[in-house]
């Protein structure tokens, strides 16, 4: 008979196999973070080494056409002169005003088009992916878009106006501080409404439906159905897309600075055009990254409070908190 080999292997040798463990990455518990461990790298190169070096540069003197002064520490220098910079507090609540107009005039107008689409029986699936077209154009193709429609002597809308009667010049949409202003929030809204109207259009789908015939039975109007049912169901979606837009709306530049530039003589000026102006037209990187930093405390205090209300419409409805 033949003679098996692990025969001659000694019992104790053959129990250290045995209990021998496998190296850490054939082991069963750290494959997931094996798998992860390639997106981990790539948000520590790409997002979180730029985050501290732009933190640290914004308590230097960093100047981008002397590198040399990337080793200048001057401590809070930088924030100190924001604090008593008028130009970057103009930006500030500029910004601040175009958030809140922005964001109210999109939930508006994207609650009335999903209320309206929701009553559609026919050809509602071709509707919404007409609505979806404004938010996959590019922001920059977007500001180029209005500035032809808003420019003074070739404009569309100018040339329509005149066309119709309606006027007998040219109004300068771009250059008044005021029209200056109301081009680029209609740009903004007619690019962004449809994340609103998405959102709220998936929660009318999802309402349950007997809420609603239950109000009917017991004769409330229309008004009364949406005042009480519809509207608070539809809160927790509004809150939701609230937040996603206030983290876009609060770094606008690309419209702002295709448009106007942040111009005429800084009326059309956010903060982000703001930034960019301090950093790369005046060199100033050290400054422009103490803007930074203090504009994202205006983008988390949204996030925050939109956050809270989130949580609170969702107790509201008798979801989980």
């Amino acid at each position: 008979h033949p003679v098996c080999p692990s025969a001659f292997i000694n019992p104790k040798a053959r129990n250290s196999m045995a209990n021998k463990r496998p190296p850490f990455w054939q082991r069963e518990k750290y494959t997931p973070y094996l798998l992860l461990l390639p997106a981990i790298l790539t948000i520590l190169f790409v997002v979180l080494l730029p985050l501290i070096f732009s933190l640290y540069t914004s308590f230097t003197g960093y100047r981008l056409i002397r590198p040399e002064t990337l080793w200048q520490w001057v401590g809070l220098r930088n924030y100190e002169r924001i604090f008593s910079n008028g130009d970057f507090w103009v930006a500030f609540g500029r910004t601040i005003i175009f958030l809140t107009i922005a964001l109210n005039l999109e939930f508006l107008l994207g609650l009335g088009i999903a209320l309206l689409i929701n009553k559609i029986t026919w050809g509602q699936r071709t509707l919404r992916t007409i609505m979806m077209f404004p938010m996959m154009f590019s922001p920059i193709l977007v500001g180029y878009q209005f500035k032809f429609v808003f420019n003074d002597n070739i404009g569309i809308l100018n040339n329509a106006l005149q066309a119709l009667g309606l006027s007998d010049g040219a109004i300068p949409w771009l250059v008044d501080e005021f029209l200056a202003n109301f081009a680029i929030i209609f740009a903004e809204v007619w690019m962004s409404t449809s994340v609103f109207a998405i959102l709220l259009l998936a929660g009318l789908f999802a309402m349950p439906r007997d809420p609603l015939e239950a109000a009917k039975v017991d004769g409330c109007n229309s008004w009364q159905v949406f005042r009480h049912i519809t509207l608070p169901f539809l809160m927790p979606f509004v809150f939701i897309a609230m937040t996603i837009r206030s983290l876009d709306v609060a770094r606008a530049y690309d419209i702002v600075d295709v448009m106007t530039g942040g111009g005429p003589a800084g009326r059309t000026e956010l903060l982000w055009t703001l930034i960019a102006r301090t950093g790369y037209d005046n060199a100033r990187m050290g400054q422009a990254n103490a803007m930074a930093y203090v504009s994202i405390l205006l983008s988390i205090a949204f996030t925050y409070y939109f956050f809270t209300k989130l949580l609170a419409a969702r107790k509201y409805m008798g979801g989980a908190e």
